[in-house]
């Protein structure tokens, strides 16, 4: 402490006053606070609809017939929006026009209550200098309809108002000089298509140029039900979603209405005829805030499990970011995401019960990502469980079904299909699941689980117990490791065992556990999969060592095998022979199912050799004639 200062007197701090670059911020605010410069467009009719809004607040019943008119003159290279709203009075223009961050809106919103007044941060006007060298606003108020002021301005850092001849009714004209890399803007049809989406809720008609239709002129379901009973309702909704959906266009209609104590939100929700597999995500979502678009892509409100769903919303609740082009994460947000989940629920529930043709069409277009839904909503799985197909060796199945086929029991393969599990269940004819599609496996684990059914997960020890039983008498060792030495290749496990069709003698059934080591601790490995999913699979698969590549189940129900080992037994000349048939006959068989298990050409040519073998005593063919084929 200083000696000449007092005990207990704090120096004086030299405060200063933040100073503003205007011209800076003004850039900023106008070029970078929003994505794309259409978002001028939007937020200029937005200022039109508010000032409908705000007239026929403070002069009730003077806006009938109100409309908003867009105008564009590519020879002058500008844009106009018109509207016969409240207007502004000289004080207005400098207190709100050309106040950065002070909206009236926003002012007259909390004094009235009113929830269809849409901007909120008095910034939207200043979008217009993104896409304009100059902007022009020549308004009239209903409070002084006598006088009329004109505002100026290039850039937004310097303006001029001057007093003009008042307008014929009250309103306001902002006409924009565009830049010439925005000319393209001053068309009518680029205006009609832009606007379209913006405006299509807003309730106050929207012309563009001369067209007397408005570009909002189209019929919203949720507004207008009551006049549509029965059949009606769904036609006019498929209607409106099929006009609105970007990309696919709709098979059935969720509607969303308000929830007491959530979010305040209407609209329409509606699942996509477009082909889906697995975790493909094909939501869309439009979110309108007070009728004016506010995101286009709002897929985040949508549970990550329907990727299949489009629709639109609008609410009064949501609160929008300063560009307006995203949502806060608030309360609402989440109420909302609530009220969305529970809406596709229960529209795919009234769905199943009353549109059975058009359930059976979901079923077949998303039944792989159903799959997964079901996982994620308990709703969900009740409802699907017995009809969502799941893909198995002989097609789309249900669980049933499988189940049915398998005597009792679900069969699923872990690994890919073509292998060995497959070719053995085709023998008995039994459907086998595939296990290695997404979702397969934890649904058909739930499914049993809900159902107390056996569930035979082939190529997993526990399942290949169940398939592959004791033999009645083991082998005795040198038979076993006789065996072992003619019919194994390296990585290959010999299992005594008995199974169906007894007609096959042999099976080979790779352990999906040390593959999928293998994969892991490849060299790509690193490169191909996240570090953070590397580490979790890597830590599943650190219980095997990954010696045993494969168990060669060895069938001792089959009249080959148990001819073979009689033979062994009795020391006959023919016994390896025989034996390397059989091996022969695995090699075959893997290079057959996609699997590899030794020399598929050395594997042929001992097919030859043992046939040469065994029938050593018969005299040698005769040579194929000169000419004829060998």
């Amino acid at each position: 402490m200083s000696e000449d200062l007092e005990p207990g007197r704090q120096p004086e701090r030299n405060l200063r006053t933040t100073e503003v670059d205007l011209g800076g911020l003004v850039g900023v605010l106008a070029t970078h606070l929003y994505s794309t410069p259409l978002v001028a467009l939007r937020e200029l009719v937005q200022n039109a609809h508010d000032s409908h809004t705000r007239r026929s607040l403070e002069a009730p019943g003077s806006t009938e017939g109100a409309v908003i008119r867009v105008g564009a003159d590519p020879a002058r290279r500008t844009i106009s929006v018109e509207d016969s709203g409240a207007g502004l009075t000289e004080p207005e223009i400098h207190a709100y026009l050309a106040t950065v961050g002070s909206g009236y809106t926003r002012l007259l919103r909390e004094l009235t209550g009113s929830q269809e007044l849409i901007g909120a941060f008095g910034l939207g006007f200043l979008s217009a200098f993104s896409i304009a060298d100059e902007v022009t606003v020549t308004t009239t108020s209903h409070r002084e309809p006598g006088v009329g002021h004109r505002y100026e301005s290039r850039g937004g850092e310097q303006y001029t108002v001057e007093a003009v001849a008042p307008r014929p009714a009250p309103g306001t004209v902002v006409e924009l000089l565009l830049k010439p890399e925005h000319a393209r803007l001053a068309d009518e049809y680029t205006l009609r298509e832009v606007l379209t989406r913006y405006c299509v809720l807003l309730p106050v008609p929207v012309l563009v140029g001369d067209d007397p239709r408005p570009v909002n002129d189209v019929p919203v379901p949720w507004r207008r039900e009551e006049e549509l009973p029965g059949e009606g309702t769904e036609a006019a909704r498929l209607h409106f979603a099929a006009g609105f959906g970007r990309r696919f266009p709709p098979l059935a209609t969720m509607p969303v209405t308000p929830v007491d104590g959530a979010a305040d939100a209407v609209g329409l929700l509606w699942v996509q005829d477009g082909g889906s597999y697995g975790s493909t995500d094909n939501r869309e979502l439009a979110v309108y805030l007070r009728g004016m678009l506010l995101s286009e892509d709002a897929r985040d409100l949508l549970p990550t499990w329907a990727g299949f769903i489009g629709g639109v919303i609008e609410s009064d609740l949501l609160t929008p970011t300063a560009s307006r082009e995203d949502l806060q994460r608030d309360g609402h947000y989440r109420a909302l995401q609530q009220v969305l989940a529970d809406a596709i629920v229960d529209g795919l529930y009234e769905t199943a019960r009353l549109h059975p043709a058009t359930w059976r069409r979901i079923l077949a277009r998303h039944g792989q990502e159903l799959l997964g839904a079901a996982l994620c909503d308990e709703r969900l799985f009740a409802l699907l469980a017995d009809d969502v197909p799941v893909p198995t060796s002989q097609g789309e199945l249900t669980a049933g079904a499988i189940r049915a086929a398998g005597d009792g029991a679900v069969h699923v393969a872990l690994g890919s299909e073509g292998g060995f599990e497959e070719m053995l269940y085709r023998a008995m004819q039994v459907p086998i699941a595939r296990g290695d599609r997404y979702a397969v496996l934890p649904f058909l684990r739930r499914y049993a689980g809900r159902r107390g059914c056996r569930l035979v997960e082939l190529g997993g020890e526990s399942g290949n117990r169940e398939l592959f039983r004791d033999p009645e008498q083991p082998l005795a060792a040198e038979e076993f490791g006789w065996l072992t030495a003619a019919l194994a290749d390296p990585g290959e496990q010999l299992v005594p065992a008995r199974f169906d069709p007894p007609g096959l003698p042999l099976v080979l059934v790779p352990d999906r556990e040390a593959e999928l080591k293998a994969r892991l601790e490849g060299e790509q490995a690193e490169s191909r999969i996240p570090s953070a999913a590397l580490r979790l699979a890597r830590a599943f698969t650190g219980r095997t060592d990954g010696d045993v590549r494969a168990r060669l189940y060895l069938n001792l129900s089959a009249p080959a095998v148990r001819q073979l080992l009689a033979a062994y037994r009795a020391g006959h000349t023919g016994s390896a022979t025989a034996a390397g048939l059989l091996r022969s006959l695995k090699v075959i068989m893997a290079a057959a199912s996609g699997s590899t298990a030794g020399d598929l050409t050395a594997a042929l040519g001992g097919i030859g050799t043992a046939v040469a073998a065994l029938t050593a005593d018969v005299p040698a063919a005769v040579p194929a004639a000169e000419g004829e084929d060998a």
